[in-house]
């Protein structure tokens, strides 16, 4: 018998390839959790997440789920979870779940937040998590441009993807915040594209250094042409921030 757990992750991803296993000699998230579930359960355990975050993004909300042979209380192998993981990654919560849950595809939504700092001077403590541009840019003409992302769209012209897939994706929320020196941008959806949040929002970058109007979006979208749209913002000013499910029924005690 098998207990299905859940557990959201936060990680500073700067040393990192990303979420997914690769080879050895790349470290990631996934291959982090595979390592200490194996030490726990003496055995290997197969680890699923709600994304496969790029190289070098952040996670303050990433979930993830796996089915351990043992029985052990969810606070217990919380603990033991983070006493074996790096510094730089923390399991902030752990469930017992239906044994159904699926961290990947049982996920309603996902929300990313980019964060970037115009000041002169970045302090230290944010220039792992913030893009800096050490000058103004135009908000006025950002904010016109952030509204066209919003909706039901074909997203070729803002992804790396393979030619093959599918570019049909929704965005509901695409909001542009502005306090002092730093722009945060809080994007949601129910999936994305490869490198498609960095995609937008350095395509709105350079709306904001003039290299594009706001007005141009529209023609970008309808081009389907990857050469249209703006720079690939750096992965360091993304963070995954919150994964929602329409049906999280944690279970009591283990089996």
């Amino acid at each position: 018998m098998t207990n299905n757990y859940r557990v959201v992750v936060h990680f500073d991803g700067t040393e990192y390839y990303g979420w997914q296993f690769q080879r050895p000699e790349y470290p990631t998230i996934q291959a982090e959790l595979i390592r200490v579930l194996k030490i726990i359960a003496k055995k290997q355990v197969l680890v699923t997440g709600s994304s496969r975050t790029d190289a070098g993004v952040h996670s303050s909300g990433l979930t993830a789920n796996f089915h351990l042979p043992i029985t052990i209380e969810p606070e217990s192998l919380r603990r033991a979870l983070n006493s074996l993981l790096p510094k730089d990654i923390r399991i902030m919560e752990c469930q017992l779940m239906d044994k159904s849950f699926n961290a990947r595809f049982g996920a309603h939504s996902k929300t990313y937040v980019y964060r970037i700092f115009t000041g002169q001077v970045q302090s230290p403590f944010s220039q792992r998590f913030a893009l800096h541009i050490p000058f103004p840019l135009d908000v006025k003409a950002m904010r016109k441009a952030a509204r066209y992302f919003v909706g039901a769209k074909d997203f070729s012209s803002f992804t790396s993807d393979e030619p093959g897939k599918k570019r049909a994706r929704e965005v509901d929320m695409f909001k542009m915040q502005v306090k002092n020196e730093e722009i945060t941008f809080s994007v949601r959806g129910k999936s994305f594209l490869r490198y498609m949040v960095r995609n937008m929002v350095g395509t709105l970058i350079d709306v904001g250094k003039g290299k594009i109007k706001a007005e141009e979006i529209p023609a970008i979208f309808a081009a389907k042409d990857r050469r249209r749209a703006g720079q690939t913002a750096p992965a360091k000013g993304l963070t995954l921030v919150k994964v929602e499910y329409q049906l999280q029924k944690p279970q009591g005690t283990p089996e």
